[in-house]
């Protein structure tokens, strides 16, 4: 008899050993990433589990948002790109999104939003659209070793990272409050110049604190500056890297050549295999940055239920227009207003 119900914090142990164990799982499905969603943002988490005679069969993670316009949602999961059901077969996987709408309508919220692969059943076909995306996520399979990788990069990749070195940049990894500061000021800045209202630090330092040894924090230095950073989150042979950034002043240097080999060279020596690159607008330019180094693309597969009417193509023009006003005039603010601003808005963000 397969139960559902909804996990607490003494589930951690138990649910983490169940994502490890899942072929379609990613570092974003462990309990690491509801812990520092609540302690950073206060947004309540729904993890939901089906069980068996005490045995995990299927677990759903959602972060229910609630909008300043008091429009809300439940995502699975919120401020990633994956972070879908992972269940045993099909029917454990129609129980857990069964679950999931009753939430949304108990809680009234107009959409569940799931992100990643769906086990296709009459069930889930009859409720689940396919949301339009021009985003795609980038893999790469690694080697058993730094060296064999970097034997397998063309000349002028190679000769890209021997560049930022002899430019006299260098990589280190950051701990302590003080490498979150440093990782904040890079990244703060960037996304500002993207017209991206920017995560507040606490935020950072809330993952870095839940996922402890299975998070990394790596610098990229010129002149004792930071100009580069990453966060990559770590499970099992999967590595993710979910933000990464450079200063585009310091571009010539090419900083990210060598921030990135170093996630690379880590990632191959500690037995690491699957690379996540993170997503990206398909052929753009961070697109192409990827590509170089042998990433490929995967879909970017996002699901909606629609719990209070459907999705219109007004609202949609809509919103795609306010975004295009608000990311021309975002990098012309202040950076000051920005870091102050960005965290206020982005919580309520879920991509």
């Amino acid at each position: 008899m397969t139960t559902i119900r909804f996990a607490g914090k003494t589930d951690q142990k138990q649910w983490d050993a169940y994502v490890r164990a899942h072929p379609d799982s990613w570092p974003y499905h462990l309990f690491a990433w509801r812990n520092a969603v609540e302690e950073a943002y206060g947004q309540k988490a729904y993890y939901i589990i089906a069980e068996n005679d005490g045995d995990f069969v299927g677990v759903l993670p959602l972060i229910y948002l609630r909008f300043p316009t008091l429009v809300s949602e439940l995502t699975a999961l919120a401020y990633c790109d994956v972070g879908n059901c992972l269940a045993d077969d099909e029917t454990v996987g129609d129980r857990l999104l069964a679950a999931a709408v009753d939430l949304g309508r108990t809680l009234g919220v107009e959409k569940l939003h799931l992100r990643g692969q769906m086990q296709k059943s009459k069930y889930s076909s009859s409720l689940i659209s396919r949301d339009s995306c021009d985003k795609v996520r980038m893999f790469l399979s690694l080697p058993d070793s730094s060296e064999t990788l970097m034997a397998s990069f063309k000349s002028k990749l190679r000769s890209q990272i021997r560049k930022a070195s002899k430019n006299g940049v260098v990589f280190q990894w950051g701990e302590g409050d003080g490498a979150v500061d440093e990782f904040y000021a890079v990244f703060s800045e960037n996304m500002r110049e993207l017209g991206s209202p920017v995560h507040s630090r606490e935020w950072f330092a809330a993952v870095l604190r839940a996922y402890g040894e299975n998070s990394r924090l790596g610098l990229v230095k010129f002149d004792g500056r930071t100009i580069g950073c990453a966060i990559v989150l770590i499970m099992g042979n999967r590595i993710s890297v979910p933000w990464a950034s450079t200063l585009r002043r310091y571009n010539r240097l090419a900083a990210g050549m060598l921030l990135y080999w170093n996630l690379l060279r880590f990632s191959c020596d500690h037995g690491h295999r699957d690379f996540d690159f993170g997503r990206s607008t398909l052929n753009s330019g961070t697109y192409r940055f990827k590509y170089q180094w042998g990433a490929r693309p995967g879909s970017l597969e996002w699901h909606s239920v629609f719990l209070k009417g459907g999705k219109t193509v007004e609202a949609d023009h809509s919103r795609s227009l306010r975004r295009r006003v608000f990311e021309r005039v975002w990098p012309r603010l202040p950076l000051a207003v920005t870091t102050f601003l960005g965290p206020r808005l982005r919580k309520h963000i879920s991509y």
